[in-house]
C-alpha cells in the first residue's frame, strides 16, 4: 500500500458535557496538528498517490472553516462533545466529500483509505480510517 500524508493545524476553543472530562467541560482552547493520510494500493497513472498540492489545498481549506471558531457556538457542532477523535471523523468525512467531488483530481479516484490524526500535544493524539 502506497501513501502520503500532508499537514496542516487548527486552533479551536470548545468544552465538554460529562464527569469524565474534568476541567475540560469548562471552556477551554486546543491546538491540532492535522495529518491526512492517503492510502491506495496502486500509483495513478502519474507515479502518485494524490497531487501533493490539492491534497494540502483541501486539507487547508477544510481546517480554515472550523479554525479560531469557539465550536460550542458553531450550529453543525450543537450539543456535541467535539473530542480529539470526533474532530478527526468530521475532518475525514469532509476531505472525502472532496475527493468523490472530483476536488483532488481524477486520480484521486483510486484511493482506497484516508486517515485523519489530530496530534493534541507530543504525546498523545487520535485519528480516524476510512474507506473511500
Amino acid at each position: 500500500m502506497f501513501s502520503i500524508t500532508v499537514r496542516d493545524h487548527i486552533m479551536i476553543a470548545h468544552s465538554f458535557r460529562g464527569d469524565v472530562f474534568g476541567p475540560a467541560q469548562r471552556l477551554h482552547g486546543a491546538t491540532f496538528l492535522v495529518d491526512a493520510t492517503f492510502r491506495r494500493e496502486q500509483l495513478d497513472e502519474d507515479n502518485i498517490v494524490v497531487d501533493i498540492g490539492l491534497a494540502t489545498q483541501e486539507l487547508g481549506a477544510i481546517v480554515s472553516e472550523l479554525n479560531y471558531r469557539n465550536l460550542d457556538n458553531e450550529p453543525d457542532f450543537a450539543g456535541v462533545n467535539t473530542s480529539t477523535e470526533f474532530l478527526a471523523k468530521v475532518i475525514a468525512d469532509r476531505l472525502a466529500e472532496r475527493i468523490y467531488k472530483g476536488a483532488l483530481g481524477e486520480g484521486a479516484k483510486g484511493i482506497a483509505g484516508l486517515t485523519v490524526t489530530l496530534h493534541e500535544s507530543h504525546i498523545a493524539w487520535a485519528s480516524y480510517e476510512r474507506a473511500l
